[in-house]
């Protein structure tokens, strides 16, 4: 019988033989809301067990007591006492130990998503999107730092659900670290069961980019909204090509990590937004950051400075605390006219916290979430289906309504509106009103392969990051396409604009060329000395990163939108060609199995390997996204493809659909169909 003696002495990479001190839980930071406990009494042994393991066994009879009491009281074990004292904060690369450049550049990735300035609810590992953590637990988190200081370039380290299961043998070009995060088999691949396996300890949400440790705080998001502003406006509201959206207003509801950037983002458009918001904690950060300008109480005073502001052509964001259905109340009943109308709470985690019913405050929602769930769902089915009325209302007053991409449609024909569903019957169609990407970002930017390339100067210097804004900048053509001067204004602006939350990060939607191009750019300023080393990511969000049929491939026509290979290749892709990290997970900003999403990071390091890495990879990124698209008929994708396979003869090559004639496939069909 092996004993934990053996085990013990089994292991280089452990953790400590140490009780330490319980940390101190500042007041002013926000917290989790309890998860459901829905777990019997072997499920609860179970879980014991299964956090337990990561602890030397004279520890277990001081620590097993309080696990249980946090899955009791919290619905989950996070380990408290192995977490470190006060704010997590991303470092410069060179204050953390490491075997090697990427091992070092994890950890300051890692920190950041857990800095008190970005994570949302930083003491349970979550980011942003109520539950999207970095890992389960603290003892993962302490454990997977202790495996990036040994990792060596002749190493992988492989992370499943946020457990680190080991370092393997590879090689320089391969990947150091694989991530995967709740990958459930299909049959198991609900909320019921998820709840289940996140309260055992054995799945994690990834989300999109919190556990591939690629979140760069709600920057991130302010890209993409902003362009999927502006093209709304020349889209829906007959602007053209070269204006913003003065005068016009845009109102939603989220001031959360990845909605709070929704006030910043209108008014780099300059239009005039109003946010509603329960949680007056998320107001308040906001606000002090510079991304809403003014905060109200009343639904009055909201529209009124709104009216103040698009009179005189003026940006301004408007923070409402409040609900967003009172809000709508309001406009309904007093005949407002809303320009453009969404909403980005967490509706992927409605029964969760991620959304308020009507009537309650933020406090109340959280202590009826704790001790009625049942009454909870009731509230919040009640409101979903409301907040859907006042929503057809203001859509018949001349409101265009989209769907942002946090599954509120779902979540409404879930509450029991099937009439939200396109064929009236289930939503494998869809819903009556577009998804984003279905109607604006699909089309407009993700079919021609523009989306979220991100990057983290890792010196923590903000130097580093002029350096790298003004490179980016000169590797532009603004003339080319109007989606490259939305995007070089955006860089051009980007520092004024004070967009960093946490380190030195930024956004920049760019196409393959575009992001191949401006990568090997940073690579070769890493090698001259002009900067420090450069994280390189994206958001999963992206052409090719993720199937999603109510979001990322809610544009795709051809049935393939409930297919997951698109992503699952970008995955093993990207690993082939030498990735820093690759990442997949289920999930999303959609929910449970609702979507697989795959991302990456490249570390910079200056080396001729990168270069050699970065040719190949960075267009098979995007690309392949843009195949997907297609063949699924995308007019703007195949242009794109065929101008790709133009581009690379000899090397890369993209099957090209031919287009069947809508009259010759109807006339059959109709034949047989009478």
């Amino acid at each position: 019988m092996i004993s934990n003696i053996d085990i013990f002495n089994g292991m280089t990479i452990k953790l400590d033989d140490v009780l330490y001190e319980v940390p101190e839980f500042m007041p002013n930071i926000r917290r989790a809301p309890k998860r459901e406990f829905t777990l019997n009494k072997a499920e609860t042994e179970l879980a014991l067990k299964n956090a337990l393991r990561y602890i030397p066994e004279n520890l277990h009879e001081k620590l097993a007591p309080e696990f249980l009491d946090e899955l009791l009281t919290r619905g989950r074990i996070y380990g408290y006492r192995f977490r470190p004292n006060g704010n997590i904060k991303a470092k410069s690369i060179d204050e953390y130990k490491g075997k090697c450049i990427e091992g070092k550049a994890f950890q300051v990735m890692i920190d950041n998503n857990l800095d008190f300035d970005i994570a949302l609810y930083p003491y349970e590992l979550v980011t942003y999107g109520e539950t999207g953590q970095v890992c389960q637990n603290w003892m993962q988190y302490k454990l997977i730092m202790k495996y990036l200081e040994e990792l060596t370039v002749d190493q992988t380290l492989v992370i499943q659900s946020g457990h680190p299961v080991g370092l393997f043998r590879s090689n320089p070009k391969a990947p150091r670290v694989i991530i995967t995060n709740a990958l459930m088999i299909g049959m198991f691949d609900d909320q019921q069961n998820w709840h289940r396996a996140m309260a055992l300890g054995v799945a994690n949400y990834g989300q999109m980019t919190a556990g591939g440790w690629m979140y760069i705080g709600p920057q991130g998001i302010v890209h993409g909204t902003y362009s999927t502003l502006l093209n709304a406006g020349r889209l829906i509201l007959g602007l053209d090509e070269k204006s913003d959206l003065r005068g016009k207003l845009f109102v939603t509801s989220g001031l959360g990590g990845m909605s709070g950037a929704q006030g910043k983002a209108v008014e780099i458009a300059n239009g005039v937004g109003i946010i509603a918001e329960v949680d007056y904690s998320r107001i308040e950060t906001r606000y002090e950051q510079g991304w809403v300008s003014k905060v109200v109480k009343t639904a009055k005073d909201a529209f009124d400075v709104a009216k103040e502001y698009m009179d005189k052509k003026e940006k301004c964001a408007i923070a409402y605390h409040g609900n967003i259905v009172d809000l709508l109340e309001y406009a309904v009943d007093n005949d407002v006219k809303i320009d453009l109308l969404s909403d980005q709470t967490s509706c992927h985690a409605v029964y969760d916290g991620g959304y308020c019913p009507q009537g309650l405050t933020f406090e109340e929602r959280t202590e009826l979430l704790d001790k009625d769930k049942g009454k909870f769902i009731e509230l919040v089915d009640s409101t979903l289906k409301h907040h859907f009325e006042l929503i057809k209302k203001l859509h018949e007053n001349g409101t265009y309504f989209f769907d942002y991409g946090n599954s509120f449609m779902k979540a409404v024909y879930d509450a029991g509106a099937v009439e939200i569903s396109k064929n009236g019957v289930d939503e494998k169609d869809g819903f009556i009103f577009p998804s984003y990407v279905e109607d604006i970002l699909g089309p407009q930017l993700f079919d021609f392969g523009y989306g979220p390339f991100r990057w983290v100067c890792l010196s923590g210097k903000e130097e580093d990051l002029l350096k790298t804004d003004k490179a980016a900048m000169d590797c532009i053509d603004p003339d080319r396409r109007y989606q490259d001067r939305d995007n070089y204004i955006w860089i051009k602006d980007a520092h004024d604009n004070k967009l960093v939350v946490g380190t030195q990060a930024r956004i920049l939607y760019q196409d393959a060329m575009g992001r191949t191009k401006i990568a090997l750019k940073f690579n070769e300023m890493v090698r001259n000395g002009e900067i420090g080393p450069v994280m390189l990511g994206r958001d999963h969000h992206d052409v090719s990163g993720t199937d999603s049929p109510f979001r990322e491939t809610s544009n795709i026509k051809d049935g393939s939108n409930i297919m997951a290979d698109m992503a699952t290749h970008c995955f093993a892709g990207n690993a082939a060609r030498g990735m820093s990290l690759i990442a997949l997970h289920n999930g999303g900003g959609v929910g449970i199995g609702k979507s697989i999403n795959g991302g990456f990071g490249m570390v910079l390091d200056g080396s001729k390997r990168v270069d050699d890495i970065l040719n190949a990879a960075m267009p098979w990124d995007v690309m392949g996204g843009v195949a997907r698209r297609s063949w699924a008929r995308n007019q703007n994708s195949i242009t794109t493809s065929i101008e790709y396979n133009q581009n690379n003869k000899g090397t890369d090559h993209i099957t090209l659909p031919y287009i069947a004639s809508d009259e010759l496939v109807r006339s059959l069909v109709d034949k047989e169909f009478k």
